[in-house]
């Protein structure tokens, strides 16, 4: 079962944070369907926040499809996203990257910054391929 981490200082919005880490749980393969997610109350007991934002990220959940909520069982995956399981060889080459750069003095910030322009350069360039 998936367990959320609450970021308080990211200035991203808790809702927002717990659908973004569904999210990643489904691409990566630590979700599927059938899995059913924590409840508000077991979320809210780990991480302290309102009932309410847990219901309002398993929603925005349930209006794009990946989840569905059962009365009285919960609420329950129904579709994976992506195709990068955790235990795929890429994973692990990114995983020595990010060792190298920590050893080289990066930063979580700075990784994710470079990272982030590799993506952003890599599909503007293909985006074109796509068609």
């Amino acid at each position: 079962m998936i367990e959320y981490r609450i970021d308080r200082r990211s200035g991203i919005a808790t809702y927002v944070q717990i659908v973004q880490q569904t999210k990643q749980a489904l691409r990566l393969g630590m979700l599927r369907p059938g899995d059913r997610l924590p409840t508000a109350r077991e979320v809210v007991e780990a991480t302290a926040i309102n009932p309410n934002t847990v219901l309002k990220a398993y929603r925005e959940l349930e209006r794009e499809g990946l989840v569905e909520a059962r009365r009285g069982l919960g609420t329950f995956v129904r579709r994976t996203l992506g195709a990068a399981g955790a235990d795929t060889p890429l994973r692990g080459e990114l995983a020595d990257w990010a060792a190298r750069a920590r050893a080289a003095g990066l930063d979580r910030e700075d990784m994710t910054a470079l990272f982030t322009a590799v993506l952003d350069e890599h599909f503007t360039q293909t985006q074109g391929d796509d068609t």
